[in-house]
Parts: structure tokens; sequence; C-alpha cells
């Protein structure tokens, strides 16, 4: 059952400050370039994560190959891939301790989901910050300055 909790989705969106961005893409076409682009207009730090263009530069951040070689914690991971490839990702979070998982719209895994809430991370699944922000009129870092 994808998990859209507005109260939820408030807390988070109102708390996180630096985000992971996994699959980010030099695309300019695609949308989760468009949704890194937007999120770091709202005033949040983005992290871009693909190991195809790790080391390169990517909206004037560096590009990492996967969660474990961030150089910094971060707050949220916003996954953009296919379902199927999420189940890696999703255990580098929980290692990681990042306290946030973020399917995006259409990005569905119910076992990675409860394995990710069974370590205490917080899930929102089938969903997009880009649509949620206005949506719920969030308070983005960029509007608390």
């Amino acid at each position: 059952m994808p998990r859209k909790n507005p109260v939820q989705i408030r807390e988070i969106l109102e708390s996180v400050r630096t985000i992971a961005l996994v699959g980010a893409s030099e695309k300019t076409d695609r949308p989760s370039h468009e949704v890194m682009s937007y999120l770091q207009r709202q005033g949040y730090r983005v992290i871009p994560v693909n190991p195809r263009l790790a080391g390169r530069q990517l909206l004037g951040e560096t590009v990492y190959a996967d969660l474990p070689s961030l150089p910094e914690p971060v707050d949220m991971a916003d996954l953009f891939l296919a379902p199927e490839r999420t189940d890696t990702v999703i255990d580098q979070a929980i290692v990681e301790k990042i306290p946030v998982l973020w399917l995006q719209i259409g990005v569905i895994n119910e076992t990675g989901a409860q394995r990710a809430e069974a370590a205490g991370l917080q899930v929102i699944m089938d969903a997009c910050p880009k649509q949620e922000i206005p949506r719920l009129s969030i308070r983005t870092p960029a509007a608390t300055l």
C-alpha cells in the first residue's frame, strides 16, 4: 500500500535540509533533473547520486556513485529508479541510517519499504516532493530564510 500521509509528508519536507537524489540525470528533460533543480530553488541541498556520472558536476554539486560514497550525512534519500532497482539502495539507506526514504511516483517496493520501516526509517512511496510542496503549502528551507 503506497505511503502518502499528508501530515508525515509535511513534517518531513519542513524538517529535511539535505537530500540525496538517487538516479539523478544530466538530461534536462528528465524528471529527476527537473525535481533536483526545483528542490535546490526551494532551499534544499541536493546531492546527486548516479554511478554513471560519479565525479562529474550536476547543478553545482558533485555526483556520487552510491549512498555509502556520500561525504556527509543526508536527511533523505529520494529514489528515481525503476522499482526492481531499488532494493540495493534501500539496503544502503538502512545501513547509512538515512532517516527518510522517499520513493518517487510509480516507484513502488512494498517489501523494501517494510524493511526500511522495520529499521526505523520513515518511508514515503509513490509521491513527488515537487508536487507535494505546493499542494501542502510546505515551508521549505528557502521560505524560512
